[in-house]
């Protein structure tokens, strides 16, 4: 059972679900005041079928990276080693089949085909960018780095399509009537997490060189050299903070004492990847790389503090 939760990246997971539950927290407590039609089983399946989802595509992204584990990290190789990779492949196609199937249900419990869209397009892209998407200079990176601002967006727009109707407006049918949040703090994280991600791809494909050019991977530090893109992973990793001062400084998103102290810490912690990166001469990829995981959560919990 370890075996399968490392395959499946189950702290990963466990990270969309916390995203998801804190976007749905923000957004009914900053907005309480509202009549907000929100079903928590169905929101529970939303949040399911996505971790399925992910699960699945972190494990045909090992299926196809067996060559390079064994040299990039041979003691967490798991398919081959733990799982025969046909099983690997059952399981890949059996969680998107159930993914799809609770997208289907969501998709007629609230008339929308926007759920079972979402859901095939995130399952081919995972599966295309396992195969091919990765292996160009920064497509692969900019797919995954999408993909996980796509969570938060996820959660925006079951909001949007429980609660905006598309039905010319009558007094006398209740649904008709549609109820408008403010998904402005929502749509800055789903920013702020696609520029971390990217710029921890980045950096994880530094780590990853010498067993990524047995798959004939062309990553960016196999362009540049591990210098110049570990400079752009930090840099990048900026960019957060520049747009949070822009959005803050506008008054385009409302955050409060509590929350604005969690984002400085993020920031901070980016801020430090920069002064680490700048003081080595070495590119500290581990180092770099947990930084940003930290940095990561302390955003996630903003989700549940920006409501007081």
């Amino acid at each position: 059972m370890k075996h399968f939760l490392r395959l499946i990246r189950v702290v990963n997971l466990l990270i969309i679900v916390l995203t998801m539950v804190g976007v749905a927290y923000n957004l009914l407590k900053t907005n309480n005041y509202l009549n907000i039609d929100f079903h928590l089983l169905n929101y529970s399946l939303l949040v399911f079928s996505t971790v399925i989802i992910a699960a699945a595509g972190n494990m045909i992204n090992d299926y196809f990276d067996v060559k390079a584990d064994r040299v990039n990290k041979p003691k967490k190789l798991i398919i081959s080693k733990y799982l025969k990779k046909r099983w690997a492949i059952v399981l890949h196609w059996g969680l998107n089949l159930l993914a799809v199937f609770i997208s289907i249900l969501l998709s007629i419990r609230y008339n929308s085909f926007l759920f079972v869209f979402i859901h095939l397009i995130s399952m081919n892209l995972l599966w295309f960018y396992s195969t091919y998407f990765k292996k160009k200079l920064l497509v692969g990176n900019v797919i995954i780095a999408l993909l996980t601002a796509l969570v938060p967006m996820l959660s925006v727009w079951y909001f949007k399509v429980a609660n905006e109707s598309s039905a010319p407006f009558s007094s006398y049918h209740q649904d008709t009537w549609s109820t408008y949040l403010d998904y402005s703090f929502i749509y800055f994280f789903a920013f702020s997490a696609f520029f971390q991600n990217l710029s921890r791809e980045i950096s994880k494909d530094i780590q990853d060189v010498v067993g990524d050019k047995l798959i004939h991977v062309y990553s960016l530090p196999m362009k540049l050299g591990e210098r110049k893109a570990g400079l752009i992973s930090v840099v990048i990793l900026q960019l957060p903070l520049l747009i949070g001062i822009i959005a803050i400084t506008q008054n385009w998103i409302q955050i409060n004492l509590i929350s604005s102290f969690l984002l400085l810490v993020s920031a901070i912690l980016n801020v430090a990847c920069f002064v680490l990166f700048i003081i080595r001469k070495s590119y500290p990829f581990e180092t770099i790389n947990t930084i940003i995981k930290w940095s990561m959560l302390v955003g996630i919990s903003a989700l549940f503090t920006n409501t007081l």
